[in-house]
């Protein structure tokens, strides 16, 4: 079976994304990038944390802190990224997810850097990975776990990123759209299969899509529903169908008080 068309705006993206590696990367080798991510310490248990939650009755809440996004525009601001991570450690989540893509997200590896000092939860780095050098400088900024959104990799590209972050000790979240996305996230050795209800075409959201697909995810695995979930009630759908982690951002951040946000989220 041919692979879908990717959207223009992905394509774009993962365009630019090459253009920003290959300049990162000549300032500084994969040989430099690899031992600072190895001389960072041990990550902290990004799997782990979201399984003690669900092992505790509570939902395994991934609170995302990002400043803007295509779909939304500007989300927050001031925009405090330690501030608003010790909020949603103090709101019961389980984890962070930081932006830190820049033309499209207004993000930086400081934000994630910030963040990540400031409480004692593990972080998700969210970007667009399409290089092993991202892996080691995820590492080195701090972070425990990588994105990798499998409409933007082929699945040699998958495996490659995923061996590395494996090799430092790394969650990865396995990002999927559709149904022929998830077998070939399947293939790889994460137990984390993010299901995204958010379109890639017309960045439409429909809670619909994980009420398909997380049934579909075998025992062994966990599903994360992601995208499009805005209040208690999506997160009780969600986790009628099985997936008790989710990933919630701008709805959060919208929020005057994103701890009381959070907090009835994980408490749904």
């Amino acid at each position: 079976m041919n692979a879908p068309a990717l959207p223009d705006t992905l394509i774009r993206i993962l365009a630019d994304k090459a253009v920003e590696v290959r300049e990162r990367s000549a300032r500084t080798s994969t040989d430099a990038i690899e031992k600072l991510a190895r001389d960072g310490g041990k990550p902290r248990d990004f799997t782990g944390a979201l399984c003690g939650a669900v092992a505790e009755g509570r939902i395994g809440l991934i609170a995302e802190i990002k400043r803007a996004s295509p779909s939304g525009g500007l989300i927050r601001d001031p925009f405090r990224p330690a501030e608003i991570a010790q909020a949603y450690e103090a709101a019961g989540a389980a984890c962070l997810s930081v932006l830190t893509d820049a033309p499209y997200f207004q993000g930086s590896p400081e934000h994630l850097t910030a963040a990540r000092a400031a409480c004692s939860l593990p972080v998700l780095r969210k970007d667009f990975m399409v290089d092993p050098w991202q892996v080691y400088e995820s590492r080195a900024m701090g972070g425990d776990c990588i994105l990798l959104i499998m409409a933007a990799l082929s699945d040699a590209q998958a495996n490659e990123l995923e061996d590395v972050a494996r090799s430092l000790d790394m969650s990865v979240l396995a990002e999927v759209h559709d149904e022929r996305e998830l077998d070939r996230a399947l293939g790889l050795n994460t137990r984390l299969i993010g299901i995204n209800n958010r379109d890639l075409r017309s960045l439409r959201t429909d809670l619909a899509t994980a009420e398909r697909m997380v049934p579909l995810v075998p025992a062994d695995r966990i599903p994360v529903a992601e995208s499009g979930l805005r209040d208690p009630a999506d997160v009780q759908r969600m986790a009628a169908v099985g997936a008790r982690c989710i990933l919630v951002g701008e709805h959060l951040l919208r929020q005057p008080d994103v701890s009381a946000a959070a907090r009835a989220m994980v408490q749904a």
